[in-house]
């Protein structure tokens, strides 16, 4: 009897305490935004646009320091040639950057397999197109042996990476002997290597082979990261690997196809840089690994992985390619030009920064 008194009791005081308690429906205080947040949230939801706009905004500003020099149909198209073999490194590139990963050896190992192909090719009498598959081979042996290190012997990709490349770029002076081989010796017994410098003429403008290998390699990669369930999961393990893991992707399996396309693409790459550069030299694209970093960086790729379209590497080669034109025709100094491009790689880092801060 006295508990249900006591929980009659505690029942009134309850049905008090509601009676004079706030009777007011929550709201939400919608806060508007100003310019600069909207403009921050858009870009978050499309990084791409940031390399778009500076590209727009570089062509502009250098046409009107140039004048019609800069906006002439040969030098537009010469800047595509210049920037085709960078911007097929930096779609290998961008592949293990949105896992949250680096490969450093992505120009080692286009170099090599150059010479792979040439060697077999030229001085071995292989037939071309069987020497180029050889060399696609090698290039996709080399990313599986990055993968591997990386998933299976826990070894952090920077570290990994700069290791082989010095292995692959030991190993290529090993076969090449540090001597070139020459174009005259590729056209008389290997001509099908150096097809892709070849050029279609519009006009005055020459359009190469390799820079329409370079739009299609960047068409591909673009399908298989949006269009495909391998391409989310890529995109998933750049943003949390251990929650993709969680999810049910397999990771390991995925990252290792990464690196194994980044080397296949390098390898590609490598078909292309034969015809670009006339021969095949031990010492050509020495600099292609901070160039197709630059490039995916200045593209609006994070390199903390997970965000960014591979697009943006593209639109990254060809803003480095239009400053280098641009100056280059002002008559600037190139250790100028060297320092510009510094400072857009800054800006772009901080701008990424900028922008991830709307997720935090």
């Amino acid at each position: 009897m006295a508990d249900v008194q006591k929980s009659t009791r505690n029942r009134q005081d309850f049905e008090n305490t509601l009676d004079s308690s706030d009777a007011n429906v929550a709201s939400f205080v919608y806060e508007r935004k100003g310019f600069v947040a909207k403009a921050q949230h858009f870009l978050h939801g499309n990084p791409t646009m940031v390399p778009v706009i500076v590209l727009v905004a570089s062509v502009i500003i250098f046409g009107l320091i140039a004048g019609e020099r800069f906006f002439s149909p040969f030098n537009l198209s010469l800047i595509l040639q210049q920037v085709s073999i960078i911007g097929i490194l930096a779609a290998a590139q961008s592949l293990v950057i949105l896992t949250a990963g680096i490969d450093l050896s992505v120009a080692a190992i286009m170099v090599l397999m150059s010479v792979i192909s040439g060697k077999l090719a030229v001085e071995l009498g292989v037939p071309a197109p069987l020497a180029l598959l050889i060399g696609f081979g090698g290039g996709i042996g080399a990313g599986l042996l990055n993968g591997f290190l990386v998933t299976k012997i826990k070894l952090p990709p920077f570290i990994t990476t700069l290791g082989t490349w010095n292995i692959f770029y030991a190993l290529m002076l090993w076969l090449s002997g540090a001597q070139s081989i020459r174009g005259e010796d590729i056209d008389n017994t290997a001509p099908l290597l150096k097809i892709f410098g070849q050029a279609i003429s519009v006009g005055s403008a020459r359009i190469t082979f390799g820079s329409i290998l370079m739009v299609i390699v960047f068409a591909v990669l673009w399908y298989l990261l949006n269009k495909t369930a391998w391409g989310r999961h890529v995109y998933a393990i750049g943003d949390d690997k251990e929650a993709a893991e969680l999810a049910g992707i397999r990771t390991d399996r995925t990252l290792i196809s990464v690196y194994a396309l980044a080397g296949l693409v390098a390898a590609i790459g490598a078909w292309a840089s034969i015809g670009r550069v006339g021969s095949i030299s031990p010492t050509s694209f020495y600099e292609g690994n901070l160039q197709s970093i630059t490039a995916v960086v200045i593209g609006g790729i994070s390199l903390f992985g997970g965000r960014g379209s591979i697009l943006g590497a593209l639109f990254g080669a060809l803003i480095v390619g239009v400053f280098q034109s641009g100056l280059r025709l002002a008559q600037v100094d190139v250790l100028w030009q060297v320092f510009a491009i510094g400072w857009l790689i800054i800006i772009a880092v901080a701008i990424d920064q900028w922008i991830r801060k709307v997720s935090s």
